[in-house]
């Protein structure tokens, strides 16, 4: 499951692919334009610059912005960055597997392997997302709705 800190990371992700090429935003913007707690949005910040994600500046015409393209970012990746390994349940991770206390056979263990199942059909998804695709599709969300009606 997606939690908070990856919603929100996404969500400012997106607010700074929409900005210009040079220009920057301060958390304090992101924060009031996605109604995301500044302190909380702070954290994410942080952690997606040092990951490479994003690039930060000080000073009056300082902020954030995206250290690439948003063509080159893959929504896998972030979410992996704020919210760990993809898989619904440890024992189905492939970056951070762990057996479960209650199995004695992982090998056969028919949870573990539908459960991989699920994860492999997310990171497929995920890993070939870019942010530029995902903005693409938030940006396209209200006119399908109102043609949906």
């Amino acid at each position: 499951m997606l939690t908070k800190k990856g919603k929100y990371g996404l969500k400012a992700l997106v607010d700074l692919a929409r900005l210009g090429q040079g220009e920057t935003a301060f958390v304090t913007e992101i924060a009031i334009r996605n109604n995301i707690p500044k302190k909380f949005l702070d954290t994410i910040l942080l952690e997606l610059r040092n990951t490479g994600i994003l690039r930060s500046k000080k000073g009056p015409n300082g902020g954030y912005s995206l250290s690439k393209p948003p063509t080159e970012i893959m929504i896998g990746q972030v979410i992996r960055t704020l919210d760990g390994p993809l898989a619904p349940i440890r024992c189905a991770s492939r970056t951070a597997f762990e057996t479960c206390d209650d199995c004695k056979e992982p090998e056969t263990c028919q949870v573990r392997i539908s459960m991989t199942e699920v994860r492999d059909a997310i990171a497929t998804i995920l890993d070939n997302m870019t942010l530029a695709e995902f903005v693409a599709k938030d940006q396209a969300a209200p006119s399908k709705l109102i043609a949906g009606e």
